[in-house]
């Protein structure tokens, strides 16, 4: 900031300054109370010296006055850009992050320590969030859907996929949403080249316009792999960048490319072609995986790519977003990672599951809402029947085959923990009692069964069957599971809840 001194005529021994009145912050408050007085009183004659240091004294209070106007903005931490493979996005004061492999996303502080965890039945493997108009997130289901929530963790809205599975962004300030084919669930699904290679979508998910052309290679089927992508919104300008060709773009209005840029890893570009042999594979090379933008004033385009063409290492490659060049790249040398940056631009490159195993500074969320069914024997069950035991929350139906095979794993858990410390409260979602019932006679599950008559869905709001809920002993969430795991889910289950026995649970709800 500048600023300019006025110039001072000569201060004569009267005090008067050519006519011209100096206020400074003394001077004005003195005016103002006399002018409210019943009689003016004449100014006592001030000696040069004394004027002279009043002068100064006023100018370094308006020097600090300017220097505090001046002060820089405070430096808010770090913001997280990616975790694991997927973008993250800054919401406020925290950094938002998808936690697929725990079905919940996490915000971190600008030190990136957890402040809290977010579950919800709506949630099963986000990939990807992003700002939303209002200080909101939106959170990318694998499968493509795209969620809203607040940062209570409390849904807003929910859209299906334009696209066979697709991943949004956008840069929160405006009402623009972009959709690509997600590079996070590629489905081989032919094209013929009428669809967009984006859609631009209003704050409802609704398509507002197409953007680009997709390439339709030999093969058609795999037409959602060659124009699967990340891309980015930033400023009102689309970034975008295929996940099997070596290229980033930025898009203008109609899609067109407005610079391309390549970091030079593949000498000849060809599509993935299904390879030779008995084995039905694809031969294609993983290129760019996820895309995010520095926080201001940094603001620069971050790119997560492949080291190698099978992404089992990782690298970074930082971009100016005007002119596409490269300026930083790094070889992470991990199949995963963690990327946060300062608004200066200093980057730090941190473990990811390091990350993920920080307590969260706010605790837990309580299962809600609590239930209160009857078992197969008419006999009332409440949630807060459970209280002071670890508890499996269960949602099965008699017709769900993975419910099916779920069930002996559950019965050989049940069997093993003391009923002190450990209970299962299995909810039936079916319509037709009759076959809940044949379902309970087959298996006769040594666990309770409580009876939900098909409005289970509707009040929890699960994406499919089987689903269950992890809780402590003051009934707060540890965990969901979506779908069946097979033994491997149960011994990581087994783990969680022998630990949770013998802890001390003294997180805050």
């Amino acid at each position: 900031m500048s600023f300019q001194y006025a110039r001072i005529a000569a201060i004569p021994e009267s005090g008067a300054l050519n006519g011209v009145s100096i206020k400074t912050a003394s001077s004005v408050k003195t005016e103002q109370m006399a002018s409210t007085s019943p009689r003016s009183h004449p100014l006592p004659n001030v000696s040069i010296s004394a004027l002279y240091s009043l002068f100064m004294r006023a100018n370094i209070l308006l020097l600090a006055l300017l220097g505090l106007g001046c002060r820089p903005t405070p430096d808010d931490g770090f913001t997280l850009l990616f975790l694991g493979r997927a973008p993250a996005a800054r919401i406020g004061r925290y950094s938002w992050a998808p936690d697929a492999a725990h079905s919940r996303f996490v915000a971190f502080d600008g030190d990136l320590h957890v402040v809290r965890t977010v579950t919800n039945p709506r949630i099963a493997t986000p990939v990807a969030i992003a700002p939303y108009p209002g200080s909101r997130l939106l959170v990318t289901e694998r499968t493509g859907e795209g969620v809203v929530f607040d940062t209570t963790g409390q849904p807003i809205r929910e859209w299906d996929s334009p696209f066979p599975a697709s991943l949004y962004a956008a840069d929160g300030g405006g009402s623009r949403i972009i959709a690509s084919r997600s590079p996070y669930f590629v489905q081989f699904v032919a094209e013929d080249g009428t669809a967009p290679l984006l859609w631009m979508l209003d704050t409802l998910g609704q398509r507002h316009e197409g953007l680009g052309v997709i390439h339709v290679p030999d093969i058609r089927y795999l037409a959602q792999l060659v124009n699967a992508g990340p891309v980015a919104l930033h400023d009102g300008v689309v970034y975008y960048a295929p996940l099997v060709r070596d290229e980033i773009l930025r898009l203008d209005a109609s899609g067109s490319p407005v610079w391309r840029s390549s970091r030079g890893l593949i000498p000849e570009e060809r599509d993935p072609h299904f390879a030779a042999g008995k084995e039905r594979r694809v031969d294609h090379a993983l290129i760019n995986i996820a895309m995010q933008f520095g926080p201001p004033p940094d603001g620069r385009l971050y790119v997560l790519g492949a080291q190698d063409s099978a992404a089992t290492r990782l690298r970074l490659d930082v971009l100016n977003p005007k002119t596409g060049e490269i300026i930083e790249s790094r070889m992470l040398g991990t199949p995963a990672t963690a990327i946060a940056v300062n608004r200066r631009g200093a980057i730090r490159v941190l473990d990811p599951e390091a990350l993920l195993a920080q307590v969260p500074t706010r605790g837990r969320d309580l299962f809600m809402p609590p239930f209160a069914l009857p078992d197969v024997t008419g006999k009332p069950v409440r949630l807060e029947d459970y209280r002071g035991k670890v508890t499996l929350v269960n949602f099965w139906a008699s017709w769900c085959e993975p419910c099916r095979a779920e069930f002996p794993h559950m019965a050989s858990l049940y069997k093993e923990l003391d009923r002190k410390d450990f209970d299962i409260a299995a909810i039936s979602d079916d319509v037709s009692d009759s076959k809940m019932r044949a379902f309970v006679a087959e298996f006769r599950p040594p666990f309770p069964i409580l009876v939900g008559r098909g409005n289970m869905k509707a009040v929890y709001h699960y994406r499919g069957l089987p689903y269950s809920v992890l809780l402590d002993k003051q009934g707060r969430i540890i965990e969901r599971m979506f779908g069946f795991g097979g033994e491997t889910e149960f011994q990581h289950l087994r783990g969680t809840i022998a630990k949770e026995i013998h802890a001390d649970t003294t997180a805050r709800p």
